[in-house]
This record gives structure tokens, sequence and C-alpha cells, in this order.
């Protein structure tokens, strides 16, 4: 199956998508197709992240940001199933991954469809926090739009009729907001994926702190509060 095709069908058509999941057609080449454009769309993107630093920072960025997507879904993966399961979920394991890839590839084609904003002001403007900040608004904005279709996909591809619908609806919110949580501590452990300016190249950094912390620093920097790196 092209990848591209299966992009396309998400985009204009997740109805038919999602039912084609619900119905088990062409799972396997679905997932590899969404899979492979995730990878390479989120290592393109951070690429263009780690290139405000270095070429040895935009190497370890393209690297990072694919498994950064990847590992929290493995993480957070097991408690959506069983708490589908519990509450009466037909649903098989492999659909509900072919859902979670689905989440991570709308996410990733947003990203790539933000790079040109993002090499705009990178070329634009020499402010690190302002840029970091940008990056933050933007993963967020296409993180979300990613689990609305997986929130979407859920709802149709259920096959337990109404016993136990309201329950699962709240268990999909739930783990959006423990896939948030996961994801932003999962980034903030991988970091940088930018890197300061007045720092050298670090793959990774020394754990301590939280990206919560960070992100409210780097505001009050902006703001002429305070200097953060």
């Amino acid at each position: 199956m092209n990848d591209l095709a299966v992009i396309e069908t998400i985009l204009r058509n997740r109805y038919h998508f999602f039912v084609e999941i619900r119905d088990g057609v062409q799972l396997q080449a679905k997932m590899r197709a969404m899979l492979v454009s995730s990878v390479i769309f989120l290592a393109l993107y951070g690429a263009v992240l780690g290139s405000t630093h270095s070429l040895w920072q935009a190497m370890s960025s393209a690297v990072k940001l694919p498994i950064l997507f990847l590992a929290t879904v493995i993480v957070c993966s097991p408690t959506l199933y069983f708490f589908n399961v519990l509450f009466g979920s037909n649903q098989s394991l492999t659909q509900n991954v072919a859902l979670m890839l689905t989440a991570i590839t709308v996410t990733a084609v947003l990203l790539l469809a933000f790079t040109p904003i993002v090499l705009f002001f990178l070329l634009t403007t020499s402010g690190y926090q302002f840029f970091k900040l940008l990056n933050v608004g933007i993963f967020t904005a296409s993180g979300w739009m990613g689990v609305l279709f997986l929130s979407q996909g859920m709802r149709i591809v259920a096959a337990a009729g109404k016993q136990g619908a309201s329950a699962r609806r709240n268990v999909v919110r739930l783990w959006i907001l423990l896939y948030a949580f996961v994801g932003s501590q999962m980034a903030w452990t991988l970091r940088p994926f930018i890197g300061a300016p007045s720092m050298k190249f670090e793959l990774f950094r020394q754990l301590g702190g939280n990206f919560y912390s960070n992100i409210f620093a780097s505001i009050g920097e902006m703001l002429g509060f305070f200097v953060v790196r």
C-alpha cells in the first residue's frame, strides 16, 4: 500500500479509513505505511529543530523525535487496550495499535506542514526562548489533532454496541491526558531537541527539573524576568 495514499485517505476520508480498520482490511499494510511515513516526517521536522544549533544537533534530533513519539505510544498503549477490554470493547490489539499509529501519523503530517513556518522564524529571528515556545505550541496543536483522530477512530471501530460506550469514552479522555504527561516527560528525558546556542552539543542532558517548570521559565525569560537555559 502506497504510504502517501494512506495519508490522503486518513485526511480526506477518515470515516472510510476507520471502517476498514474495524473490518480488518489490510491492517498490516496500513500500519507499515503509517509507521514509515511518520518516522520520515518526524525525522525531517527534528532535523529542522536541531539545525538551529549545529549539524550534530540536527542529526540527533532527527533520530530522537521519532523515538519520542513511538516510545510514548509503547508506554501508554497497554493502558488504553486493557481498559477498553475491561469496559467491553471487542477491538483487537492490532486494531488499537493501528488507531494509535493513525494519531501519530496525523501529528507527523501536521508537523511537516508547519515546517515552512518554523524555517521562516528560524531564518528571521534569533530568540532561542521564543523559538522553543513556538515549537511547543506547534507540538501541542499537532498532537491535539492527532488524539482527536484517535478518539473518533475509537468510536467508529468499537464493536461492542451501546454497552460500556460511555465508560470507554471516559477511558479515552483519561488516556489522552496520560499520553500528554508521558509524552512531555519523555521529551524532557530525551532533550535537547533544539539546543541552546550558548551551550555545546550534548546528546542528552542531565535529568533534573521538569518540562512544565522549564516552559514557565522560558516564558519568564522572554518577558524579561530572568534568564534560563
